[in-house]
């Protein structure tokens, strides 16, 4: 089969590879549609040094495909069933992808899957949301306005936030933020953004600041902007292993500060299924987010686009081959 494969920072090629070989409790998924996510960005440019080349089928993480196989007897899971499939080691981007079982939800029938697709993100920032403070009547500042972004306004406001500030530093990426429930916007490449917060919030900073981007300058700006004894949460996958980080001022701000990473940790994926639902029952319109398709065959080039957010690109969708 035919796999990308990052074999050195900033260089991903086309590779053959064998099909993967079934094993006990897993599911051979075919693939039909991926989409591109900030952390396949980090794994190609800012992965640590020793870490390339990886394996093939980096990097891809955001799949659905048609289960070609599955040898997993308790499992209601069947050959034919399109499925949504978690690849939290990113080797997904491949024509073939060997999940065990528990990493594959079965996906209703009638809703387009590129949308459905969307759920496997949406479901990160549930789970990352499990880890914010209560958010009723309290102001958000959420740094960067990518599809992972649009999801944090969307489940703040379902959260009870009285104020969600979007910020990023592209215009265009700015023009969803209120479809998805913020209730303000910042564009902080032309607006000192803490002014623009306090005048939004009676004088004070953000109660709690969720950063999306994860850039140097993005980590470093949620700290600026959170109140005293305010709540930052880094979601964002960091661009860079050690990185210059405004310590004293998170010090002397007394607040409370902590990472997420991993909704694959959670037990039956409770909130990818969450997401599933959301999508497929319409109390989320995910189609505005898509606003490239790409084949297969031209995936390295969709990657720098990603990186570089040319050509106003949102949620990037590859297309795998009939």
């Amino acid at each position: 089969m035919k796999a990308v494969q990052v074999v050195a920072r900033g260089r991903a090629e086309f590779v053959d590879v064998p099909v993967p070989t079934l094993r006990p409790g897993h599911v051979l998924v075919r693939t039909r549609k991926l989409s591109l996510c900030g952390s396949d960005i980090r794994m190609l440019h800012f992965a640590p040094e020793d870490a390339y080349p990886f394996p093939p089928g980096t990097t891809g993480h955001e799949m659905v495909g048609v289960i070609a196989d599955i040898d997993a007897p308790e499992s209601p899971l069947k050959v034919g069933d399109t499925a949504l499939t978690l690849a939290p080691n990113h080797q997904a981007m491949a024509e073939y992808f060997l999940a065990p079982v528990e990493h594959v939800i079965p996906l209703p029938s009638g809703i387009p899957i590129e949308h459905l697709l969307q759920a496997q993100q949406l479901g990160t920032v549930l789970f990352a949301c499990q880890r914010l403070p209560n958010v009723s009547g309290k102001t958000v500042a959420v740094i960067g306005q990518g599809s992972a972004g649009l999801f944090f306004d969307y489940q703040l406001r379902q959260m009870g936030a009285e104020r969600v500030v979007a910020l990023d530093i592209e215009a265009f990426r700015l023009r969803l933020s209120k479809q998805f429930g913020a209730t303000h916007t910042i564009h902080n490449a032309v607006v000192e953004p803490g002014e623009a917060i306090r005048v939004i919030n009676g004088g004070e900073l953000a109660d709690v600041v969720v950063d999306v981007a994860g850039e140097v300058s993005a980590i470093n700006l949620a700290i600026d902007l959170v109140r005293h004894g305010g709540d930052i949460l880094f979601f964002g996958y960091p661009r860079g292993q050690t990185i210059p980080f405004n310590f004293e001022t998170l010090f002397h701000k007394c607040c409370r500060a902590q990472t997420v990473v991993g909704a694959t940790v959670e037990a039956n994926q409770a909130s990818t299924r969450k997401a599933v639902d959301l999508v497929a029952n319409g109390r989320i319109d995910v189609a505005p987010l898509i606003t490239h398709r790409v084949p297969f065959a031209d995936v390295i080039d969709a990657y720098e686009l990603h990186r570089t957010r040319g050509d106003g690109c949102l949620k990037i969708v590859i297309e795998m081959p009939d």
